[in-house]
């Protein structure tokens, strides 16, 4: 059996845990299966490096932080791979140029674009534990390229795919899935098994336990996911794409603050004006997600709309370099908000589920911004300083924690 393991940041932090990951995998290999260890930058040395590069350039050039942060997980592979020596077992450590990972040319949020496996067999056919670096890949320029936050779980699911490995197991610093971040509310419940496009939803709306690329990668290949904690031996959560359960009206509840609004104001109330203000957001690879119009007045209209705050200053920049041509008047922004969101594969059979949400905010005095629906979701805007208490009582509304 062919089994590909990936260990977030938390399950490397120091000596004990990466011994403790290397007793993990070689249990194991010990057993006669093939191992493929993915692993992401130990701890919090990514933000540590992303300081160092600020104290250095606040506007370094992303090839530049790309090169840096790819250090990371190099550092992990070989750590690892000396652990596993010191334990007796063969393994080796290798990066994205070793194993060739190709992806496109964008720094910071690159995607792959096939993966060349020829290295990675060898390795296995020597009975060795193959370790690779996660969250990184090489560009037509012979350049590393990150995946962003989280890309590691997207790296471990496109070897997976790549492998026809017959399990994938994603290993963080909690037991699953839950239905809400037990961190913030404390009876969230652990999901046993989730379908793909709810987990995709979930991910995508913040939930931290899978990055969403990972999930729709997943979906797409018919990798099995199993997300487990890494230190401890309990049952995690499997995604799949049908599970067997009946299934809850509601699936969980999920929050991002990394959200900026920006607010187009006074453009042309004429066709066409949206079309270019997306459109050329689109160009720039800037992706927008809640979109408000207002109702149109003396020949304007102003025109709302959130993205990732990472993506902030970039959008405001072509905004105000277009401006004129995009028939903008004044753009603002706010940064002090965050999404809420609830994922519910039973959504459109049960009707009066936007109503229990919009019942829970209004309960605990929460004011929301903008909405924003998909079949399986329900995104509100709100303050920021509301999103633990939105999250808890919407969880609390819909019984969650029965």
């Amino acid at each position: 059996m062919l089994i590909v393991k990936k260990f977030g940041g938390s399950s490397v932090a120091n000596r004990e845990r990466i011994f403790n990951v290397a007793r993990r995998c070689i249990e194991d290999y010990k057993k006669g299966n093939d191992i493929v260890v993915v692993l992401s930058a130990m701890g919090d040395t990514t933000d540590e490096l992303l300081e160092l590069a600020r104290s250095i350039n606040p506007n370094a050039p992303k090839r530049e932080l790309d090169m840096l942060l790819t250090t990371g997980e190099q550092v992990s592979v070989s750590l690892m791979a000396m652990a596993m020596h010191e334990m007796d077992i063969p393994a080796i450590s290798l990066n994205a140029f070793q194993v060739r990972m190709h992806s496109t040319a964008r720094y910071g949020n690159a995607r792959f674009k096939r993966i060349d496996t020829d290295r990675i067999f060898h390795e296995l056919e020597e009975r060795k534990i193959v370790i690779v670096t996660g969250f990184q890949a090489v560009n037509k320029y012979d350049d590393y390229a990150t995946l962003g936050r989280g890309g590691s779980d997207t790296t471990a699911v496109a070897l997976a795919a790549a492998l026809h490995a017959d399990k994938c197991e994603i290993y963080t610093d909690v037991d699953g899935v839950y239905t809400a971040d037990p961190r913030i509310v404390k009876n969230a419940r652990k999901i046993d098994e989730i379908m793909y496009d709810e987990m995709l939803e979930l991910a995508t709306s913040g939930a931290k336990v899978l990055h969403n690329r990972s999930v729709e990668m997943a979906k797409k290949y018919g990798v099995e996911l199993v997300v487990r904690s890494s230190l401890t031996s309990e049952e995690g959560t499997v995604v799949k794409e049908v599970v067997k359960m009946e299934k809850m009206l509601i699936t969980g509840v999920a929050a991002d603050r990394n959200t900026a609004r920006i607010s187009a104001m006074g453009v042309a109330d004429k066709p066409g004006i949206a079309f270019k203000i997306f459109n050329t957001l689109a160009k720039r690879n800037i992706n927008v997600d809640i979109i408000l119009q207002s109702v149109g007045r003396d020949g304007t209209k102003d025109i709302s709309f959130t993205v990732s705050e990472d993506d902030l200053k970039e959008t405001l920049q072509i905004l105000e370099e277009k401006k004129e041509a995009l028939t903008i008047k004044e753009v603002t922004y706010n940064t002090n908000v965050s999404k809420v969101s609830i994922v519910a594969a039973g959504m459109l059979s049960n009707p009066g589920v936007a109503a229990k949400m919009f019942e829970s905010l209004f309960n605990s005095n929460i004011n929301i911004n903008m909405i924003s629906t998909s079949e399986i979701r329900i995104t509100v805007l709100i303050d920021e300083k509301d999103t633990d208490k939105a999250m808890v009582a919407i969880h609390d509304g819909f019984g969650l924690n029965d």
